[in-house]
C-alpha cells in the first residue's frame, strides 16, 4: 500500500512497516511517530539509531537483547514507545517488524 507523508510517497506493507528502508528519512519517522502519538525527543532518535544499526548488520531484535545491550534503561524504552516499544521503535526506524513481535 501507498502512503503520501508530505510530498514523499512511501510503500508500507500490510503491517505497516516499510517495505523499502532507502525510502526512510527523519520526516518519514517523525510522521509515523505523530500517529502513534510520539513527540521524537533526543532519547527517541538514539533508540532509531541503535535499532538501525543492529538491523543493518542483520543482528535479530528483541525486548531481551535491549535490555541486555545496557545501551537503555529498559523502563524509559517501554515510557518512550508505550503500547509495544519494539513493534512502535521498529517502525518509526523504518526497519521490518522483529520477529519476536506478534
Amino acid at each position: 500500500m501507498e502512503k503520501t507523508i508530505g510530498n514523499k510517497v512511501i510503500n508500507l506493507g500490510d503491517d505497516g512497516y516499510l517495505t523499502d528502508f532507502s525510502q526512510w528519512d527523519k520526516d518519514i519517522a517523525i510522521a509515523l511517530a505523530k500517529e502513534k502519538n510520539i513527540e521524537m525527543t533526543d532519547a527517541h532518535w538514539m533508540v532509531i539509531e541503535y535499532l538501525q544499526g543492529k538491523h543493518k548488520n542483520d543482528e535479530a531484535l528483541s525486548i531481551r537483547g535491549i535490555k541486555k545491550s545496557g545501551k537503555f534503561n529498559i523502563k524509559e524504552f517501554y515510557g518512550l514507545f508505550p503500547g509495544g516499544p519494539l513493534k512502535i521503535s521498529t517502525l518509526i526506524a523504518g526497519i521490518p517488524k522483529p520477529k519476536s513481535c506478534i
